[in-house]
């Protein structure tokens, strides 16, 4: 997943640079993104960048606020998401982790960030606070007792921050073929046929066979 590209009439804008630097971000860290390699990358003036931003922390601040936005919202959108049932409401959640609503190489290199940044770590832990509990909200509207809804939120949270920080190495298909079981493992009923194909349809799978 990259940043769509920006528009070719505003060469030189914020949106080049800030590209620029979600690419070297995913390729190389926080310490990779500084203004004299960004502008060889976009083949402009190192001045030109300060059309855009003041400086460096600046461009830093709009890289965090673009994943902040992005990743939190593909949660909490899905998270309210009308649905008949609690695995349809889960596997609404789950589009985050098999579409591109949400940027996994982006999360992974935030949170790798967060590492050498108190202002960052503390970001993520408010945006943790926040998907959580759009999490736990979807179980309670599903009866879910407000202690278990916690425990299933966090497990189904944890066990994803988990995949993306691991860089877990999973086929596909393999992924898909355990889907079902992680359903009923967070929510405790396992999807049907037609959910799982509601499911597979709206994120561009081909129905599984048998």
């Amino acid at each position: 997943m990259t940043l769509p590209d920006p528009d070719p009439h505003l060469r030189g804008s914020a949106e080049l640079w800030l590209k620029a630097a979600y690419e070297t971000l995913l390729e190389g860290g926080v310490d990779a993104v500084r203004i004299l390699p960004l502008a060889q990358k976009v083949n402009l003036s190192r001045a030109s960048f300060y059309w855009s931003f003041k400086t460096r922390d600046e461009l830093l601040a709009a890289l965090l606020s673009h994943w902040a936005r992005k990743n939190t919202e593909a949660i909490t959108s899905r998270a309210a998401a009308y649905a008949d049932s609690l695995p349809e409401a889960l596997l609404n959640v789950s589009d985050c982790w098999f579409s591109p609503i949400f940027d996994d190489r982006l999360e992974l290199a935030i949170r790798s960030w967060a590492l050498q940044s108190r202002e960052v770590l503390d970001q993520v832990r408010k945006l943790d606070d926040i998907r959580l509990q759009a999490l736990k909200e979807l179980f309670l509207r599903f009866g879910v007792t407000p202690q278990l809804a916690e425990v299933r939120a966090r497990s189904m949270y944890l066990v994803q921050i988990g995949y993306i920080a691991m860089q877990t190495d999973e086929t596909m298909e393999l992924r898909l073929s355990r889907l079902p079981a992680y359903i009923e493992a967070f929510g405790g009923i396992e999807p049907d046929a037609r959910e799982m194909l509601r499911f597979l349809s709206r994120n561009g799978f081909a129905p599984r066979a048998g």
